[in-house]
């Protein structure tokens, strides 16, 4: 199937997307309203943000550029030194950003 991608066919895929996304929300909520929170179940789901974080990041760190290398040391470093996620997003994007407009 494919979409044309100008006039109406661009908000006919954001529209799609969208309600994609409230589906799986709404999904999860529903699924997880018949599972009771328990210590384990609270761990599964702790470890499950990690390992999503991982999946992401490490075919950027294999494949990457060294734009996104080093958005990634310096996001690593500014959260160990911080602790604060904005922050350590910020100097990664700040990071990128630099490597690219002089290398």
């Amino acid at each position: 199937m494919n979409l044309e991608t100008a006039g109406l066919g661009t908000l006919l895929i954001i529209g799609i997307m969208a309600l994609v996304t409230l589906a799986t929300r709404w999904g999860g909520v529903l699924v997880m309203s018949f599972i009771p929170i328990n210590r384990r179940v609270q761990q599964l789901i702790s470890a499950m943000s990690g390992s999503v974080l991982v999946a992401i990041l490490t075919p950027l760190a294999v494949n990457g550029d060294g734009g996104a290398r080093l958005a990634l040391l310096a996001t690593a470093l500014t959260m160990v030194v911080l602790k604060k996620p904005l922050p350590a997003i910020a100097a990664g994007i700040l990071a990128a950003a630099l490597f690219r407009q002089l290398a």
